[in-house]
């Protein structure tokens, strides 16, 4: 894994003179230093199935779908397209009226059929701040880097830069960022039902709550939390495929949330620095977490908050 390098956040947002813009346009750009340049890729013919299993053995959220010849990319997939697919969105209708419900016919499609094709990608001479801009204005949570040929060389996350760039806001808290609209459910959940509370407000993860901790403000309790990698690798399992005995997908979508969720969820509080919390993203290798005042949830941070953040300093 290749070491990612500190880079101060005043320094990469500073754009400087027009001497020094006119210096570094030929060479490569600063954010070379913080994405990863050994990418994993997939060919557009790659089945969804075979798709999912290349995200969960290498613990990736999106994976770019690149042409096996030219190596230009061609579009990019990401856990929510196929939660998308299992239930949550339109390319359920894939499952749903093409295979008439086969669940098993369905996941042997190629993946061209659920990536997206408008992708959103920079050169590899860009800076720090315009992936930053782009990743907001278009709100997504990763852009391949590509050379002056089109090829595929690289790919920068939100963690990269929320943790590359940590330090500078030691002296911020999560309650400064956190989202406080938090969006949950209950054990009782069926994954498809979870899927669609996911893909239609744009959620990687949910907050499972149970019973009421103050009734005055119809708070809830804690339970645990399942993200979309849970769902993914729960319907990806070999368990999962060996003990179907219906290839019907309404059965397999079921299955209660109670089933997947972790329920010692990691969790922050309110007080907590935004250095500390991206050492606990990079520590327990997630995104976000729910924050927590006396086992009752009062916001969630993620690692876009944090992109937030420093977009603001």
């Amino acid at each position: 894994m290749k070491e990612k390098t500190s880079i101060s956040l005043r320094k990469s947002m500073n754009r400087g003179s027009v001497e020094h813009e006119t210096k570094v346009h030929d060479k490569i750009g600063e954010i070379m230093k913080v994405a990863t340049t050994d990418v994993v890729s997939i060919p557009p013919s790659k089945s969804i199935k075979d798709t999912a299993k290349v995200m969960m053995e290498h613990e990736f959220r999106r994976l770019p779908v690149t042409d096996p010849g030219s190596g230009k990319v061609l579009g990019i997939v990401t856990v929510m397209d196929i939660l998308d697919f299992f239930g949550g969105g339109n390319k359920f209708n894939i499952i749903e009226k093409k295979y008439e419900d086969n669940f098993l016919a369905a996941i042997n499609e190629p993946v061209k059929e659920i990536m997206s094709r408008e992708v959103v990608s920079l050169s590899n001479k860009s800076s720090i701040n315009d992936v930053v801009d782009k990743m907001l204005s278009n709100q997504i949570g990763a852009i391949p880097i590509i050379d002056s040929d089109d090829k595929l060389v690289g790919i920068v996350t939100e963690r990269d830069i929320a943790l590359s760039l940590a330090g500078e806001m030691d002296d911020k808290t999560a309650q400064d960022y956190m989202a406080t609209k938090v969006f949950t459910t209950t054990p009782g959940t069926p994954i498809e039902s979870a899927c669609k509370i996911m893909v239609r407000n744009g959620l990687r993860r949910i907050p499972i709550v149970g019973g009421e901790a103050d009734i005055s403000k119809a708070a809830k309790k804690l339970l645990g939390i399942v993200t979309s990698t849970d769902i993914i690798r729960f319907l990806n399992s070999k368990e999962l495929f060996d003990n179907l005995n219906s290839n019907a997908a309404s059965k397999v979508l079921e299955t209660k949330i109670s089933e997947i969720m972790v329920k010692d969820a990691v969790i922050a509080e309110p007080e907590d620095k935004i250095g500390e919390i991206c050492e606990l993203f990079k520590v327990s290798n997630i995104g976000g977490v729910p924050v927590v005042r006396n086992n009752v949830i009062v916001g969630i941070i993620t690692e876009r908050d944090i992109l937030r953040a420093v977009k603001k300093l």
